[in-house]
């Protein structure tokens, strides 16, 4: 039933199809349980001081102000991210910015943090707890800088936001790593990133004690770092006290056949050809941090075998956003069952 819905929404624009999906669940949830429903693997996992349901989670991205979090309750995920949001909203980069490449299982954006900002974001988030049919589990909140933002004032917006979804929140992810959003990338050299997460990690200490909880900071980055780039975001993590991070964001390579015609579209590689990049990213991290320090592995899990790998990389849970889009619900039940039977050996 997912590939003939697939291939209606196929012949629309990419943005466009992924628009009116939004809408069709956000209006009416339950269409997520309609034809596409395979069920919910109960794997339930501790990481971060969390409960997650399984260990597969939707990506940032897909739902970027968090408009559609009853479908997602219904559609298996065991965590779902939201974002990325900024404090102001914004329309992103201009059309068209997504682009799909059906023969590598892959697609091209270049999007640019488009959202309608953190404080609509938050009302949705109040909304679906008001909702008894609403998304109940683990809810993580992507935060990012407003393009028009100077970068050496970045901190400034990851601040308003986190004090913002702190509460809300049941973990909060730094975005430094988008390719879309210019000079965003530069945060991940080790001053600035020390600097940033310093800021970020003093504010949540304040923030803990002000609400009376303890929300997980996650930290997402890109694929495209060299071996030093690794070694030293691993040494300013440790030093930081960040919780976890998350592996990886698109890449601005192109690992793509030489007669692909949207090879030269700018924007973020994800889906099957980012997989090596991101696999190989998130088992260097491992090495680095350690057998015990969580790390969420994403790009290219497209199928159980991919998130076996993933987590024997070192993932302790997976994120999926292109893999879904090609494989619809089936992946979510597909992968969750295969890691559940991994873990138990």
């Amino acid at each position: 039933m997912y590939a003939a819905a697939r291939s209606l929404l196929f012949r629309l624009d990419a943005e466009h199809a992924h628009e009116l999906t939004l809408d069709l669940f956000r209006r009416l949830p339950r269409l997520a349980t309609l034809p596409f429903a395979h069920g919910h693997v109960q794997d339930p996992v501790e990481l971060l001081g969390l409960r997650f349901a399984n260990r597969v989670g939707l990506a940032a991205g897909l739902d970027k102000n968090g408009e559609c979090l009853a479908a997602w309750s219904r559609l298996g995920f065991g965590f779902v991210e939201i974002g990325t949001v900024t404090p102001r909203p914004q329309p992103g980069n201009p059309r068209p910015r997504m682009f799909r490449l059906p023969r590598e299982q892959a697609l091209i954006n270049r999007l640019g943090f488009n959202n309608k900002g953190v404080d609509y974001l938050l009302q949705r988030v109040a909304e679906n707890a008001q909702n008894p049919q609403g998304f109940r589990g683990v809810l993580g909140i992507n935060i990012g800088k407003n393009f028009d933002t100077p970068i050496e004032r970045a901190a400034e917006d990851y601040l308003i936001c986190l004090r913002k979804v702190y509460r809300a929140a049941s973990y909060v992810t730094v975005n430094i790593s988008s390719p879309n959003t210019k000079n965003l990338r530069e945060l991940q050299g080790e001053a600035q990133l020390r600097e940033l997460l310093q800021l970020i990690k003093h504010e949540a200490v304040g923030l803990a004690r002000e609400h009376g909880k303890r929300t997980p900071i996650l930290v997402k980055i890109a694929p495209d770092v060299s071996e030093e780039q690794l070694d030293a975001i691993a040494r300013v993590v440790r030093e930081s006290g960040i919780d976890g991070l998350i592996a990886t964001n698109t890449t601005i390579s192109r690992p793509l056949p030489a007669d692909e015609p949207l090879a030269a579209e700018t924007g973020g590689l994800s889906g099957a050809p980012l997989r090596p990049l991101a696999q190989a990213t998130l088992q260097g991290l491992r090495q680095r941090l350690g057998p015990d320090f969580p790390l969420i592995g994403v790009g290219g899990i497209d199928a159980a075998q991919a998130a076996r790998e993933r987590a024997a990389a070192g993932a302790q849970l997976i994120q999926v956003y292109t893999g879904f889009i090609y494989r619809g619900p089936m992946l979510v039940r597909e992968c969750a069952e295969a890691l559940k039977q991994q873990a138990l050996g």
